[in-house]
């Protein structure tokens, strides 16, 4: 009998304590977790000393790897400080000015602890101002955890409805039917279809919620005659246009946004922008933002957390993101350009129906010859899931970490030597699941 591993003795302890044995659904895998011990620039190490290149840099969250030297040497400093106060500190005033300073549409900012509070504030903000509870957003899109943006995340054929009318779909069960009521969903990448749908709502709704390159679609761009239209129609109907970057806001210096000939009323951010520590933030138009402003009169939305632009995240956040500048955007850019050409030759050689989508330092394989543009083309059938899942484990076992979506991110410290192991590994990896994926075609 082989001893059990570290991981395993592990995760036996941790489902004594935690509901399924972790505090994130994202690290459960079969038949137990992984525990990392250490990161270092673009590798991982676990507890049992497997070193893998980390394609998935804790869900987009860290663009320039693990344990980068200026970020720990200013975190550390800053930690002998002290690590939260109930004052203001200079850090948090320096980061938002250094952040509004990156788009034109970011007038005033405003830091929270993830992205999920960061879209939540968004909406909230876009209620306080209008004076309307409706909330439109995209069928399949991720938004984090708050009631009204989780809807239709995870709709399914049998529950998503007409394409002309999506139906408001719950992820929690016990969703009030109320917050559904809120909710009115649109299709990704069809204008017609989606101005229909506001029409019928025009007077009630406050604010559109869109990512621009979702991940939960497919890591498929938004095609500019969409959210042009979106704009046009929030402006003559006096609702906000709510743009959620917080993976995305590594696509571009000013973000996914700054490539399209719109502006935002508010943008949600998180992940990177916090430098490996827990982070959200709302940017956005002056006059909108001012709903949180309590120093005239009560705020029409009172906005407090006692984690907000703590000092340590602010260190974190400011470093990082000046190492992120337009320079190193470029490059990076580059570097995924040449990775989603690389898999893209590994599927070809393969022989095999499947494609790459992408953008910025973004990618993601698609079980499908052609490379989708909505929701529900993009949508992973039982069979398809069970090819990525093979082709994930491959990737793994072969020391690479990926998404669970079979997405992946780069980060600064990469070079063309691990875009040659992932390009080498998927290659092996289709190969040896193309029996299943041509069955799955078929």
């Amino acid at each position: 009998m082989s001893e059990q591993s570290k991981s395993a003795a592990l995760y036996d302890r941790a489902k004594q304590v935690m509901p399924g044995g972790c505090s994130r659904n994202t690290i459960l895998r079969k038949p137990h977790p992984i525990y990392a011990a250490k990161g270092e620039g673009c590798f991982v190490t676990d507890i049992e000393g497997v070193k893998r290149i980390d394609y998935a840099n804790n869900v987009a969250s860290l663009i320039h790897g693990h344990a980068h030297p200026r970020i720990v040497q200013a975190v550390n400093t800053q930690l002998a400080n002290g690590s939260a106060f109930t004052l203001g500190t200079e850090i948090e005033v320096a980061y938002a000015e250094q952040m509004v300073a990156r788009s034109p549409n970011f007038e005033k900012i405003r830091f929270v602890n993830s992205g999920t509070e960061a879209v939540m504030s968004c909406i909230k903000a876009a209620r306080a101002y209008t004076g309307r509870a409706k909330i439109a957003k995209v069928e399949g899109s991720y938004h984090g955890l708050y009631d009204y943006a989780e809807v239709s995340q995870t709709a399914k054929p049998a529950s998503w409805g007409a394409a002309d009318a999506p139906n408001s779909v719950p992820v929690a069960k016990g969703t009030p039917q109320s917050a559904l009521d809120d909710v009115v969903v649109i299709p990704f990448n069809d204008p017609e279809r989606a101005i229909a749908i506001l029409d019928a709502h025009k007077t009630e709704i406050a604010g559109i919620l869109i990512d621009l390159l979702p991940h939960r679609i497919g890591v498929i761009p938004a095609q500019p005659a969409f959210v042009e239209a979106l704009r046009n129609w929030a402006t003559a109907n006096g609702v906000l246009m709510i743009i959620d970057e917080v993976i995305t806001f590594r696509t571009y210096f000013g973000g996914a946004q700054a490539d399209y000939n719109i502006k935002s009323d508010l943008t949600a951010m998180g992940k990177m922008i916090g430098g490996g520590f827990p982070v959200g933030a709302i940017a956005g138009r002056a006059d909108v933002m001012d709903v949180m402003d309590p120093t005239n009169g009560p705020a029409a939305f009172p906005h407090y957390g006692t984690f907000n632009a703590n000092p340590i995240t602010m260190t974190a956040g400011s470093v990082t993101m000046g190492m992120f500048d337009q320079s190193a955007v470029t490059n990076l850019n580059a570097l995924a350009d040449k990775a989603r050409a690389a898999l893209a030759e590994a599927i070809r050689i393969a022989d095999v129906p499947a494609c790459v989508t992408g953008r910025g330092s973004m990618f993601r394989i698609h079980m499908k010859e052609q490379a989708p543009t909505t929701y529900r083309n993009a949508f992973v059938s039982p069979q398809e899931q069970a090819c990525i899942s093979g082709l994930l484990d491959h990737m793994f076992d072969n020391g690479l970490i990926m998404i669970e979506t079979c997405s992946g991110l780069l980060s600064t410290p990469m070079t063309q030597s691990e875009i040659d192991h992932l390009a080498d590994t998927a290659l092996n990896g289709l190969r040896k699941i193309k029996p299943l994926l041509l069955a799955t075609a078929a």
